[in-house]
């Protein structure tokens, strides 16, 4: 029950439809609470399977991937999906060895990452490359899912991670990366409004008009 004895006697005057409609509400919050959760950070993951062993093949061999994921149960399913496409082995013959959880060694320095994905658009399979300023590998990815989101409307299940790697400056290849990388770069302050050191040297009233693009 969702209302306990209290409520009831409460919300005992207001209609059926309107208390149908508040529990949906409240499960509809739930779940994009929950949905939203899942989705606002990934993590990188390294996951390695094979077959199971039997008689026929006591040694099967192993098989790694590094798989972004917001959790174990997405990044395990996310590897069989790619290992039965690749190599014909599906989960219900094979078996996961072990999963590690692959952390950013310098998180605190900016990196210009390259991104070689494959997505399925609404009329083929295509192929891209991207590239991104951030701290992380994997705040990287998430960018990268966010950009594929809004421009080309894919999903997360449509997108497929080849390749994550730090590229050096002379290595840039995007007009919008390379401008950011630019030796001399500096930013216009077009507002900049002159204060009083302390709040005794203000005053109300001043006998010019101030200026702000200096």
């Amino acid at each position: 029950m969702l209302y306990n004895s209290g409520a009831e006697k409460c919300c005992a005057s207001i209609p059926r439809r309107l208390l149908r409609c508040d529990v949906w509400l409240l499960a509809l919050h739930h779940t994009a609470k929950r949905k939203m959760a899942s989705t606002t950070r990934f993590n990188e993951y390294q996951v390695i399977g094979r077959k199971q062993v039997t008689a026929a093949e006591p040694n099967p061999a192993l098989y790694r991937m590094r798989i972004f994921a917001p959790n174990t149960v997405v990044a395990k399913s996310r590897f069989w999906y790619f290992l039965k496409q690749f190599r014909k082995v599906k989960k219900a013959t094979g078996q996961i060895v072990q999963v590690n959880q692959i952390h950013e060694k310098k998180p605190t320095q900016v990196k210009t990452f390259g991104i070689w994905l494959r997505y399925d658009s609404r009329s083929g399979t295509h192929n891209m490359y991207k590239e991104y300023r951030e701290l992380t590998r994997t705040a990287a990815v998430f960018a990268c899912y966010q950009d594929m989101a809004a421009r080309h409307r894919a999903r997360f299940r449509s997108v497929q991670i080849i390749r994550v790697a730090e590229v050096a400056t002379k290595d840039v290849r995007r007009p919008y990366i390379q401008q950011i990388l630019a030796k001399n770069l500096k930013f216009p302050l077009p507002h900049r409004v002159q204060r009083a050191a302390s709040k005794r040297h203000e005053s109300l009233f001043i006998a010019k008009r101030p200026s702000t693009n200096a």
